[in-house]
């Protein structure tokens, strides 16, 4: 597996895992929904996300929670562009755009991002094409439905088997379009048309997804799987179960985790590291 990316003349190094800040611009997300709306919040949740160890910030205008109604493109463009514009001239971090839409990642590579996350897995009519004359790197995510309906009744027969031939068939559709592998992450989705007794067999079946030779990128942070696992706790409670989420999914194969708490997170990564790579006792 390629170990380096290259995102926009900046570099990621995958020999080592890497923690990608969650920064939603927008007014409705499940966990931060309008507290870094306004821009002036944004740069400054960036900055501080960057200081805590984000090497990646990830930068979002339209909610893709359960049940999240969609923006316009209009709308979209306006929240990001001028966000993603400021962090390229003022931070070192990769900046990368999570959207679905072509207009939209157009728009962000030319102001600076240099990695696209599309919860779609670039199934929008378009997205494939603007993708491919991006020339950035472009995480694939699998979801079962869309978000307004995913959660209603998720159905798998084996869900880390059709995750992964899901991934696979949208792998082959980005290289038959000229999207090289070394450009392309896989994302299984969690939380994304999933009940909990998928997210747990996912999280168990990492290593299968891994083994498909594309760094793993794992959204936990915050999610309700962590809530019912700890009885309900509420959102602001969860960060605990998202830290042993995080540590499980890198010990299991992921390269990058997307969180909301990144300090904590790179903390506890330093110590999965460190066991990641030490020499075994003779």
């Amino acid at each position: 597996m390629e170990r380096r990316l290259e995102c926009a003349g900046r570099e990621l190094d995958l020999a080592r895992p890497q923690v990608m800040g969650i920064l939603n611009v927008t007014p409705d997300s499940f966990s931060d929904g309008g507290v870094f709306f306004a821009r002036d919040a944004a740069l400054g949740r960036a900055r501080e996300m960057h200081r805590a160890g984000a090497t990646i910030i990830d930068v979002g205008g339209e909610s893709t929670r359960p049940g999240a109604a969609p923006v316009e493109l209009q709308q979209e463009l306006d929240r990001v562009i001028p966000v993603i514009e400021a962090l390229r001239g003022e931070l070192p971090a990769v900046i990368s755009v999570d959207t679905s839409k072509p207009e939209v990642m157009r728009e962000a590579v030319r102001a600076g991002a240099g990695m696209i996350n599309d919860v779609y897995a670039l199934r929008r009519p378009g997205a494939l094409e603007a993708a491919a004359a991006a020339g950035v790197p472009v995480c694939l995510m699998h979801m079962q439905g869309e978000p307004r309906t995913m959660q209603q009744r998720p159905c798998y027969r084996n869900v880390v088997e059709e995750v992964g031939r899901f991934l696979r068939e949208r792998i082959e559709s980005c290289r038959a379009a000229g999207i090289a592998p070394g450009q392309l992450l896989i994302d299984p989705g969690f939380g994304f048309g999933k009940s909990l007794q998928h997210n747990l067999q996912l999280l168990q079946g990492l290593p299968r997804l891994a083994d498909m030779g594309y760094p793993v990128l794992v959204g936990l942070s915050r999610k309700s799987m962590l809530g019912a696992l700890l009885g309900e706790r509420p959102v602001d409670g969860r960060l605990y179960g998202g830290l042993a989420a995080a540590t499980l999914a890198v010990w299991l194969g992921a390269s990058i985790v997307r969180v909301h708490d990144v300090g904590p997170v790179v903390d506890a990564l330093k110590i999965t590291a460190a066991l990641q790579q030490v020499q075994p006792a003779e």
